[in-house]
């Protein structure tokens, strides 16, 4: 390369370099806002099905007693909300509010033959004040499908008559029973009101008059039930989603949304959009999970859900089942009871939550600040993220970076005016990658400058000229290197260790800098390319330290074609892909975890209050801090950078959790770091005592040899 031209490129790395840091120091005052916004929306919920609970009720000798009783229990509890849904005839029968019955039952309580040719549904209400408070109710829902409703009484109790069949009429959604509404309120509780999209046509005045119903009685959030929020199926012919958002803001009523949902309730994202992001997540506890956990399991469940994953909302579902021993219905209701209040020996979720610092009480949504000056820092960052994914090109095409980094400045621009969330999802993705390689390449460049002497690295990573000697084995070069004492290839490890951390920890700022928005908070998007970030960084590294730590590239890619195939080769090779196979299994939140695993990161989380990423400080680090120690003596050693890198990419996934509290990443990636040091340090003192056993060994033979 000319010497002017050296000294272009050398400017322009350099000014690559610079954009990086730039982008690096703009993404921290973006961390500061979000760890201020999680730090303010600190109260939690807690909200019982209370279809749930007339369900459970319908099994008893006295429905109404139980009732009462159970609302008290869970009242004192912590329980301070109620969902109640649309009405149906079976909720409404299970309430004790009417009966139903069809027309030949009807004939027979009469006392009169059955018409042949009849098959309507015959509703009596309990009393007149149900009567007037139920009848419009029913009438609205039926005639509104075209159904005839008349008028119907028998033994002084008022009825209606439906012109169509039972099986029918319990399929008809209707609105939510204002009687129970009242006295759920009356009894203290705020109500969770569960809308469908099942009422159609999408009716104006209706929802209006509902929701402002629900705000009078002091509700503040709103949970769809079913897979399509209110108003999406008419959105198009009635622009019925656009008016339920106006509603919704009109009434100051927020959403929550539920977490690890299959798919997204269709529609939900633009509602959330349209109230200004007036969500808060929530964590559901099934029926199953409410019976078969135990009440400290379930405790500590929602104290991680609130703690690493900023659920603000808990929603306790519960069933009646056969009792396994005993001849009766059983229900979790008592279970429940206690995993919120704790009993005599057991700490409840109300009281270990308000050790971490939340308080029981009703949900707020994230108090979040989208200010100008935070556009103008994003896109510093995104500047940055370019430039270190240049910077990775570099490392393998020496000289092309800077025209990768125009290229991909350019690029980036087109792909804003298409996409703004797109983008900065790519980059994020693009520095992800980029980040835990570069640290990594970074440290294996300084083993070899320590080893094989100073030289002029490639793209700052690694090095450029050849090794003095090449013997024809794979990574060339002298497989040993003498001259560097244990405690000063100790002391180096660590310096290492700590710098490529420190960088790795760096480069997560790209990713929360630029996943800022509260939609990533709120898992209304998310960062896309998990497999991607556990998979190429220990590609790329793995193909550095095979094809670039030689005399050259094209002569360490002939030394890889001329090997010879081995069934021990094949054998390393099966073993490699299925570790690398169980390995991506794992990775992301489809991953299973066996019994095994989950008492061990339970015992982490309750020895540190947040709990370390196994595979980092079990595997990865250890690894990387031996493998370092062991780089700087034994060439072959090289290739333990490869499982190093698993840990630095680790970390950069951790803080690509955005739901997860950007603090509690930090201290989880730091705690990781630490305890992998410790157990990067065991290992390599197992090692010299190891390696000292065995040269006294064979100072041994060799001392009996000349005896001989």
């Amino acid at each position: 390369m000319p010497r002017v031209n050296r000294k272009l490129y050398r400017a322009a790395r350099r000014l690559l370099l610079l954009f990086t840091a730039l982008g690096v120091l703009a993404a921290l005052p973006l961390g500061v806002v979000r760890h201020q916004m999680e730090q303010k929306s600190k109260t939690v919920e807690f909200v019982f099905d209370y279809r749930d609970l007339l369900l459970i009720a319908s099994y008893h000798a006295h429905p109404r007693e139980f009732v009462a009783e159970k609302l008290q229990a869970l009242k004192e509890a912590g329980v301070t909300t109620m969902a109640v849904f649309e009405g149906s005839l079976d909720d409404f029968q299970r309430a004790g509010r009417i009966t139903v019955y069809n027309s030949k039952e009807a004939a027979m309580l009469r006392g009169e033959p059955a018409s042949a040719d009849e098959n309507y549904t015959y509703v009596l209400f309990a009393d007149e004040a149900t009567a007037e408070a139920l009848e419009p109710v029913f009438r609205r829902a039926f005639e509104r499908s075209g159904n005839t409703v008349r008028a119907w009484s028998h033994g002084g109790r008022p009825g209606i008559v439906i012109d169509t069949s039972v099986e029918d009429a319990q399929l008809r959604p209707m609105e939510p029973d204002p009687l129970a509404m009242e006295e759920l309120t009356a009894a203290g509780f705020r109500l969770l009101p569960r809308f469908t999209d099942r009422i159609r046509p999408y009716d104006p005045v209706l929802m209006d008059e509902l929701l402002g119903r629900f705000a009078a009685l002091g509700s503040t959030f709103l949970l769809f039930e079913g897979t399509e929020a209110t108003g999406f199926g008419d959105r198009a012919e009635l622009g019925s989603l656009d008016h339920f958002a106006s509603l919704l803001n009109k009434h100051n009523i927020g959403l929550a949304t539920i977490e690890n949902l299959r798919a997204p309730q269709a529609g939900f994202a633009t509602l959330a959009w349209e109230t200004d992001y007036n969500v808060v997540r929530l964590y559901s506890l099934s029926e199953n999970d409410a019976m078969t956990m135990t009440p400290e399991a379930i405790a500590d469940r929602f104290l991680l859900a609130a703690k690493d994953r900023n659920i603000r909302m808990f929603y306790l579902n519960a069933a009646p089942v056969r009792s396994g021993t005993r001849p009766e219905v059983a229900d979790p209701l008592d279970n429940l009871v206690e995993a919120l209040a704790g009993g005599d020996d057991t700490e409840g979720a109300i009281a270990k939550l308000e050790r971490f610092g939340f308080r029981a009480g009703f949900a707020e949504p994230f108090d979040y600040r989208h200010e100008g000056w935070q556009k103008a820092l994003r896109a510093v960052v995104a500047l940055g993220a370019i430039a270190v994914i240049a910077l990775l090109i570099d490392a393998f095409l020496r000289g092309f970076g800077p025209a990768a980094f125009v290229i991909g400045v350019i690029g980036s621009a087109g792909l804003y005016v298409l996409s703004p969330s797109l983008l900065e999802q790519a980059l994020a993705l693009g520095a992800a990658v980029a980040v835990p390689t570069l640290a990594v390449l970074w440290a294996l460049g300084r083993v070899r400058a320590h080893t094989e002497g100073e030289r002029r690295p490639v793209g700052g990573f690694g090095a450029a000229e050849p090794a003095p000697a090449d013997d024809g084995r794979l990574l060339g070069g002298r497989w040993t290197f003498d001259g560097h004492p244990a405690g000063r290839r100790l002391a180096a490890a660590l310096a290492l260790f700590a710098a490529t951390s420190l960088l790795t920890l760096l480069g997560t700022a790209f990713v929360f800098g630029l996943l800022t928005n509260v939609t990533y908070s709120l898992v209304l998007q998310q960062f896309r390319g998990v497999s991607l970030l556990h998979a190429a960084p220990i590609a790329l590294v793995a193909i550095y330290v095979f094809l670039y730590t030689g005399k050259s590239v094209s002569g360490q890619l002939r030394k890889l074609m001329r090997l010879e195939v081995t069934v021990f080769g094949l054998i390393v090779t099966a073993v490699l892909a299925a570790v690398g196979y169980y390995y991506m299994t794992r990775t992301g939140n489809a991953g299973q975890v066996t019994s095994l695993e989950l008492m061990f990161r339970n015992a982490l989380e309750s020895a540190f209050g947040v709990r370390p990423r196994t595979k980092e400080f079990l595997i990865a680090h250890p690894l990387l801090v031996f493998g370092l120690f062991l780089s700087l003596r034994y060439r072959a050693a090289w290739v333990l950078m490869i499982a190093g890198v698993l840990g630095q990419l680790s970390m950069v996934d951790t803080f690509a959790h955005i739901h997860s509290p950007i603090l509690l990443s930090l201290i989880r990636s730091l705690l990781g770091l630490g305890l992998g040091l410790v157990i990067g340090l065991l290992l390599i003192a197992l090692w010299q005592l190891g390696e000292g056993a065995w040269r006294r060994w064979a100072l041994s033979a060799k001392g009996d040899g000349r005896t001989a």
